[in-house]
């Protein structure tokens, strides 16, 4: 009879691992120390972007299992990535599982309820990140999380103070080096169309609308971004954009070129793999875009500009005002932050990104108003 080597990171027990080869004797055995729960369940963008997180994880626990439980809307992204040992969907097959496994390290992004109750019922020896107390308050579970959970009651620290990006700021509060690493999403699929020197990303989530650009200065940017490029920019976006982009396409002609936007995550992001720049707000469009190493032209009003990280692929466009950031869903102002943002902003950017991909040469930046800091 065959031995098996179950304790390795890449047995399953179901089917041959990914070396195809018998256990005995193999070169390729890893034994699977620390076995990692890695607790990711919030927005889509947000997942995207802890997917940097992974190869900190690596640096110190080379042969770790990592499990990744996440929700069924984002696995898709995460397939695929080889330094992910299992993705479990938060369903009922995953809590029948979580009942049965065992693990070193569990590790929560998420400041939830439901992440930090399944952080404290989960078979663990140490747990880092949020959990949750038995009164229903969401609490850091180590000393290094403390700052990023300070930064979450804290709107003076977290839109004025903090300088930090958001995946050096996980790194810490999960107990690991960040070193810059960027996020990883893998592509099988072909590019489904030539390829374009500009995408703009025209919607975002429904939590946070102001995310969003309003049509005249979406309409007004892409105007001007052609006439720079004489090529069509390609419309980007989710299903809940096709109605937008059917007004852009009536109101520019073949200045745009729509794409299909119900097939799926990895299909979009098959789409933005076309650009060499890509204008978004805070959205899941910008994080695929970084994911993908495009140049990217982000815009922020809601959101806080510093915690995310271009790559030195980018440059930020702060819309001017002087309630910005403030994180919230509806907005009392006559003119919102997504109003005051200036089209030509956006084309310059544009033009200074796409100067910087054909000369290989880093870019970054912010402007607000009518000043341009770099950064």
């Amino acid at each position: 009879m065959s031995s098996y080597r179950t304790d390795c990171r890449f047995f399953t027990g179901y089917k041959p691992c990914r070396f195809e080869r018998s256990c005995s004797g193999c070169n390729e055995f890893r034994p699977a120390t620390p076995d990692i729960l890695l607790i990711n369940l919030d927005a889509i963008g947000d997942v995207l972007r802890t997917t940097a997180l992974i190869p900190a994880i690596r640096r110190e626990h080379p042969n770790a299992r990592i499990t990744w439980l996440t929700r069924a809307r984002a696995a898709e992204l995460l397939e695929g990535n080889p330094e992910i040992d299992r993705i479990l969907v938060l369903d009922v097959s995953a809590d029948i599982l979580l009942r049965t496994l065992s693990f070193d390290i569990v590790l929560n992004a998420d400041k939830s309820m439901v992440a930090g109750a399944l952080t404290m019922q989960v078979n663990a020896t140490e747990r880092r990140g949020f959990g949750l107390d038995s009164g229903g308050a969401i609490i850091p579970l180590n000393s290094a999380a403390k700052h990023l959970f300070d930064l979450g009651l804290d709107n003076e620290l977290k839109f004025k103070k903090n300088q930090r990006t958001d995946p050096d700021l996980l790194a810490e509060a999960l107990g690991f080096v960040h070193q810059r690493d960027g996020y990883r999403l893998p592509l099988t699929l072909c590019n489904p169309g030539p390829s374009r020197r500009v995408g703009f990303n025209t919607g975002c989530g429904p939590t946070w609308p102001y995310k969003k650009l309003g049509l005249e200065t979406t309409t007004e940017a892409i105007r001007r971004i052609v006439a720079k490029t004489d090529e069509p920019v390609l419309l980007l976006g989710g299903p809940e954009d096709d109605r937008d982009h059917a007004e852009l396409a009536s109101l520019l002609g073949d200045f745009v070129e729509r794409t299909p936007l119900k097939r799926g995550l990895k299909y979009g992001a098959s789409e933005i793999n076309r650009c060499d720049v890509v204008v978004s707000g805070d959205s899941l469009g910008m994080h695929m875009a970084i994911a993908l190493e495009k140049h990217v032209v982000a815009w922020f009003g809601v959101t806080c500009p510093q915690e995310i990280d271009l790559y030195d692929r980018g440059l930020k466009v702060l819309a001017d005002v002087g309630c910005a950031p403030c994180w919230k869903a509806t907005c009392s102002q006559v003119t919102p932050c997504r109003d005051k943002v200036e089209p030509e902003w956006i084309s310059d950017a544009v033009l200074e990104c796409l100067v910087a991909r054909a000369n290989s040469t880093p870019i970054t930046g912010v402007r607000g108003g009518d000043w341009w800091l770099p950064t």
